[in-house]
């Protein structure tokens, strides 16, 4: 079974000025000459991981690392003006072309699958390769499942303490509630609303209990971004519309892909990698059997490394 690479460092950081005030975070390691490669982070408003690095062997990728809008180390933090889907399929664009690269591979998980589909869409001349991770298509049903009536099916304890922060009267529609604590002026309300949020999230991520997912979730820095720029992003349907990458696939015709999807992913349910793959069918599908959404199960892991490493030979290959 294949694990991430050992740990780097990046030999290469800058702030990458967008529409005023956004700055972007974007850094580089591995190899200056190698196959460049995107990681597109989930939430939206997750931001990256020093160990996001390690799916790609450092000699022969430049990987690239970025913090969407509002997110990581981005600048200003949380912010929800000009924050939108174009506008970070508009980021990326203005990234390749600082970083004066030509083509490139994309890589993303859960809502980084959302925006590497919407980015290879919009631009799919531009992209060598796409490896997606926990499918999030951003349908009604599947930000429904998540946030009002479906997960909690599964983890009625954790939704339990997800929705008591919530008054009764306003439970039929969690989504609106938790916006609105989360983009009100109680500094109290909108701290107690994002750390309930991420626990959510962190807790329901793996298919076993991981500590050290939950914690990463509910650093107040983190909890806040992502708490805040989801909730903003998914009241406003992903600024999409419905079902757009599923009647946009066809666009990916060209584009080798692979789907790596937990079996029991309860964050973005399998479906969503299926009715991709039936849409794409020249993309290989890839079920990990014993795992839940999260990159951090040894299974996914595996299935992204070996991904990564498959599309290199092929590329060099082609070369």
């Amino acid at each position: 079974m294949f694990k991430k690479f050992p740990a780097i460092r990046p030999y290469s950081k800058q702030l990458i000025p967008v529409t005023a005030p956004h700055q972007l975070y974007v850094e580089e390691s591995g190899s200056p000459e190698g196959i460049p490669v995107l990681f597109i982070h989930g939430g939206p408003g997750g931001g990256t991981s020093t160990s996001d690095r390690c799916f790609f062997d450092p000699e022969k990728y430049r990987i690239i690392l970025f913090d969407q809008r509002g997110s990581g180390l981005s600048t200003p933090h949380a912010r929800l003006e000009d924050n939108h889907t174009a506008a970070l399929i508009d980021d990326i664009e203005t990234i390749r072309k600082t970083l004066e690269i030509e083509r490139w591979v994309i890589f993303g998980g859960s809502w980084g699958s959302t925006l590497g589909l919407l980015y290879a869409q919009s631009h799919p001349k531009l992209v060598l390769g796409l490896i997606l991770r926990g499918i999030f298509l951003c349908r009604d049903e599947d930000i429904n499942w998540f946030y009002q009536d479906g997960a909690g099916r599964i983890f009625p304890d954790y939704w339990k303490q997800y929705s008591q922060i919530i008054p009764k009267a306003e439970r039929n529609d969690m989504l609106a509630a938790y916006y609105k604590r989360l983009t009100g002026d109680n500094e109290l309300e909108r701290m107690a609303a994002a750390k309930a949020w991420s626990i959510w999230e962190g807790r329901c991520a793996t298919l076993q209990s991981n500590r050290d997912v939950v914690e990463r979730f509910t650093h107040p820095h983190m909890a806040m971004a992502m708490a805040r720029i989801e909730a903003h992003y998914f009241i406003n349907k992903a600024f999409i519309e419905p079902n757009q990458i599923i009647n946009q696939a066809g666009k990916l015709k060209d584009i080798p892909g692979t789907i790596v999807h937990g079996r029991y992913d309860m964050v973005c349910p399998v479906n969503q990698a299926f009715a991709l793959s039936a849409a794409w069918p020249s993309a290989k599908l890839e079920i990990i059997a014993n795992a839940g959404h999260s990159s951090a199960e040894p299974g996914i892991t595996d299935a992204l490394v070996r991904a990564t490493n498959n599309l290199a030979y092929q590329i060099e290959l082609s070369d």
